[in-house]
């Protein structure tokens, strides 16, 4: 560097380090990229779960946050000068360092936009919403191409992105091995120019503190685990409802009418259970009208990949016509929105009103109608009738116990459907070894006479 060099100010001689905004873009952008990497791999590697897909959720919602910020630096960087080369810097350094800043703008923009293919062509529609809060739209037009097109697009995303996220480590890699030589052997101001008033050296408080930063955003990265998605609680119970419990089932929560809709299962009473005989007056009595009241719900619960998920659907109706004198002639029609089912993930929500699963957009509804009653004790019976759910309808019987008190009636039951044998569950999630074929579906009830 010359006399004349030396004399000139900041301002014709180039600025002595990166403006404020650069540096805060650069670091953000370095600490997301590195979490990224340790998500990335942690959810490559784990079971395919509810952890796994929680992981998978946060991963994508950085990766749009990286985009963001690298196109921000990215103007910033063609809007304002950069500090100059160090003073006799050899000019393979200065291609090769230019080579590696053009190389990270083409990971940290090419890696999310990867990814945001693959997402957006993705068979299972599973929608991005940032954090959990900001909904984010797909690529346009890549949703709406037939399939043949929508599979070499999403190829074509997951070649890219794996080739991307190697060329990530070769990159890291240079750049902190530069970071270091220009720190610790040439001793020269470029690490300064990213950490405003570091002086060479290997003793600069600076160094180290980047070292430990680095450490700690792998150690997060590693530690990190997904808060467990807040299933339904079940809505507080406004009678004895408790007192009813179905033998070995579990604590249910919808409406007896509502569990109906659960799917063919078996029936809890023994199959040798004698159905009791109508008393001999029966034909005297009509039976009653039945409307649900507010507290009333309809859960189903499974496991994924061994981690239990709890759901309910918050949209249903009941019409009963029921009287334990009149079984012959009670009937029941329980019509469940399958939109409304929830398990306390946005995301995974949504996914369930696809065409893997529910496909509420041809199938909106799930329907059990029942026409005949057993009862098989004291306050227990079964109901056995038809479940219409995705199209496919299948017989089911549900046993549920019962409690009337004057005008009101207590009801639950548990049952149990193979969610197969409606096609809930396509492509890749046909499979049982992540979701068991088995989904026990579980209500209770109050219901006041009309």
């Amino acid at each position: 560097m010359t006399a004349e060099t030396l004399s000139k100010p900041a301002s014709a001689a180039g600025p002595v380090r990166y403006s404020t905004v650069a540096i805060i873009l650069h670091w953000l952008i370095a600490a997301a990229l590195i979490f990224q990497v340790i998500l990335g791999w942690r959810a490559d590697d784990g079971p395919k779960g509810a952890e796994t897909f929680a992981l998978f959720q946060l991963h994508k919602s950085i990766g749009i946050t990286i985009l963001v910020l690298s196109v921000a630096r990215l103007l910033w960087k063609l809007t304002h000068k950069s500090p100059p080369a160090p003073a006799g810097q050899p000019t393979w350094e200065k291609i090769a360092a230019s080579a590696v800043h053009v190389g990270f703008y083409v990971i940290m923009i090419g890696l999310p936009l990867t990814g945001w293919i693959i997402v957006s062509t993705s068979r299972i529609n599973i929608p991005t919403i940032l954090f959990g809060a900001i909904p984010w739209p797909h690529l346009p037009g890549l949703p709406e191409l037939a399939a043949g097109a929508k599979d070499a697009w999403n190829n074509i995303g997951h070649l890219g992105h794996g080739l991307l996220v190697k060329f990530t480590y070769v990159l890291l890699a240079l750049h902190l091995g530069a970071v270091a030589k220009h720190q610790i052997l040439d001793r020269d101001e470029v690490f300064g120019h990213m950490a405003a008033g570091a002086k060479p050296g290997i003793k600069e408080p600076r160094l180290w503190l980047a070292a430990a930063g680095f450490a700690a955003v792998v150690a997060a990265g590693y530690l990190y685990t997904p808060a467990k998605a807040k299933a339904p609680q079940p809505a507080p119970a406004e009678s004895s409802a408790d007192e009813l419990a179905l033998p070995e089932e579990a604590p249910a929560a919808a409406a007896a009418p509502a569990a109906t809709p659960a799917g063919p299962a078996t029936p809890a009473a023994p199959a040798e259970t004698a159905e009791a005989a109508p008393p001999a007056d029966s034909v005297l009595k009509d039976p009653v009208a039945w409307a649900v009241q507010k507290g009333s719900h309809l859960d189903f619960n499974l496991a994924w990949a061994d981690t239990p998920i709890q759901g309910r659907f918050s949209r249903w109706t009941a019409d009963i016509l029921f009287s334990p004198e009149a079984l012959d002639r009670s009937k029941l029609t329980v019509s469940i929105d399958l939109a409304s089912a929830g398990t306390g993930d946005g995301q995974r929500d949504e996914s369930l009103q696809g065409p893997d699963f529910f496909n509420t957009s041809a199938n909106p509804k799930a329907t059990f109608t029942a026409s005949k009653f057993r009862k098989t004790a004291e306050g227990r019976y079964v109901a056995d009738g038809t479940l219409d759910l995705r199209g496919v309808k299948k017989p089911l019987s549900l046993p549920f116990s019962l409690k009337i008190d004057g005008d009101t009636a207590t009801a639950r039951g548990v049952t149990t459907l193979d969610r197969t044998a409606f096609g809930v569950g396509q492509g890749e999630w046909a499979s049982t070894d992540q979701i068991p074929a088995k989904i026990k579906v579980s209500f209770a009830l109050t219901a006041k006479k009309k």
